[in-house]
């Protein structure tokens, strides 16, 4: 049987190595690198479940196929407790044999594939890999790096654009739940039905449509983190189940009783004002000092100083890189209209502008025309109050009221970084008719950056 198993892995193109017995295969198995292991369990000198068990003390990754003999059920069910990848009863045909070594070679192939992956996020999203001089941002990645060994919960605070997300992708990443998943949720880019689904997962027949289970992103993201993004614009409701999560890690799906306990780290981070917000009774105190055990604060572009430069450097070298384009350098012209520029949209921004220069530039050199960012002092000032003036005076005499609407809450929303509750208040309705102004009109915080 033995040379019947090699024959058929040999002639399907596999290097095969043979033992006669079972201590020889494990000296085998010990010193070589091998993608898999067959074994039968009657062997000599060891048995297979011996060998089996020495093999994995060793080689915890390898793959072990075990082959035994009809009726030993009990047998096969001890190799499979001891790490073997599944087992074949005698007799067998070779074919079956060949399709479950194929099964396992293809899941060790994509476990590498994973374990490479990782270590590959695991460069990316390092702290040695901090872009800028800022004393500001150096501080909130010295921070970070002493809360990445805990599992406490961090809170990250910033405008829109300003690296929130891949500091917590960095924290996530250094981390001991590195191997666990990252789970991104954005808070404001559903509404408070949906968020609650979103989060914690429904039962069938919860509510309308709801035609199956739904697990939620808590559950998935167990034994990993969760990243809440503008966790500043969830309703009253889901604040006090999040709450409960933070407490005791524990909910219940909606329309469902049974109890779910998780294991998930909480990274939340917002471009409000959460402390003004307890104040206006629009985020509870409670969940608010359970979010801020530790809260990292991270400047604007336009605070960062030479900074700005240094981003446009790295990401001009990224994109030309990637793109095969002989871009090296920024003219002088370039260079000045960068720096004078006020940058709302922070380094996300900056980094649009770099991209789409690289794209539309047909030479080495990077001039303004390629960025399409206004010079100084023309750009449009989304820093000050939008007023019906201002708005009028960019719209036909014969504008629609609907147009008129259309376009006042679209420089509301640009005024205050499409913070939802914000521009609600100014606009002097509640958050959930401005979601609903924002989907009749179709906006969108993309057609801001064009």
């Amino acid at each position: 049987m033995r040379d019947l198993v090699s024959r058929l892995f040999t002639e399907a193109g596999y290097e095969v190595a043979l033992a006669s017995d079972g201590q020889e295969g494990l000296e085998a198995a010990k010193s070589g690198d091998f993608d898999l292991a067959i074994l039968d369990m009657s062997l000599p000198k060891m048995n297979g479940l011996e060998v089996l068990a020495a093999i994995k003390q060793t080689k915890p990754d390898l793959p072990v196929i075990m082959i035994t003999a009809y009726g030993s059920t009990r047998t096969a069910i001890d190799a499979l407790r001891l790490g073997a990848y599944d087992y074949i009863t005698k007799p067998f045909d070779l074919d079956e044999l060949q399709v479950v070594a194929e099964r396992a070679l293809e899941r060790q192939r994509l476990i590498d594939d994973n374990r490479f992956l990782r270590s590959q996020l695991k460069r990316q999203y390092g702290f040695d890999n901090i872009i800028g001089t800022n004393r500001d941002v150096q501080q909130a990645y010295v921070v970070a790096a002493k809360v990445a060994r805990t599992n406490t919960t961090v809170l990250l605070l910033g405008e829109t654009g300003t690296g929130k997300e891949y500091l917590a992708r960095t924290i996530h990443y250094q981390s001991d739940r590195a191997d666990g998943p990252f789970v991104k949720v954005n808070c404001a880019a559903l509404p408070e039905n949906l968020l609650e689904s979103e989060l914690f997962g429904h039962e069938k027949g919860a509510f309308t449509h709801a035609i199956a289970r739904h697990i939620g992103r808590f559950e998935i993201a167990h034994k990993g983190t969760i990243f809440l993004d503008e966790i500043g614009e969830i309703a009253p409701s889901v604040q006090t189940k999040l709450l409960r999560v933070l407490q005791e890690k524990q909910f219940e799906r909606v329309g469902g009783s049974e109890t779910i306990t998780v294991d998930v780290r909480v990274i939340a981070a917002t471009n409000r004002n959460l402390e003004q917000a307890v104040r206006e009774k629009q985020f509870r105190d409670d969940l608010y000092y359970r979010l801020n055990v530790i809260a990292i604060k991270l400047p604007p572009l336009r605070e960062r100083g030479d900074d700005v430069m240094i981003f446009a450097e790295h990401f001009l070298k990224r994109f030309a890189d990637e793109m095969g384009k002989p871009v090296k350098c920024l003219s002088e012209e370039a260079i000045s209209a960068i720096k004078s520029h006020t940058w709302p949209g922070n380094i996300r921004e900056l980094e649009n502008a770099i991209e789409r220069a690289v794209i539309l530039c047909d030479g080495d050199t990077i001039k303004p025309e390629h960025l399409m960012i206004a010079p100084c002092g023309k750009e449009r000032n989304v820093a000050e109050p939008p007023t019906v003036d201002s708005v009028l005076s960019e719209l036909p005499v014969v504008a629609s009221l609907r147009e008129v609407e259309c376009a006042h809450i679209r420089r509301v929303l640009q005024y205050k970084g499409w913070n939802q509750s914000a521009a609600a208040q100014i606009l002097g309705i509640d958050r959930k008719t401005l979601r609903n102004k924002i989907r009749e009109f179709k906006l969108t915080k993309t057609e801001d950056n064009r």
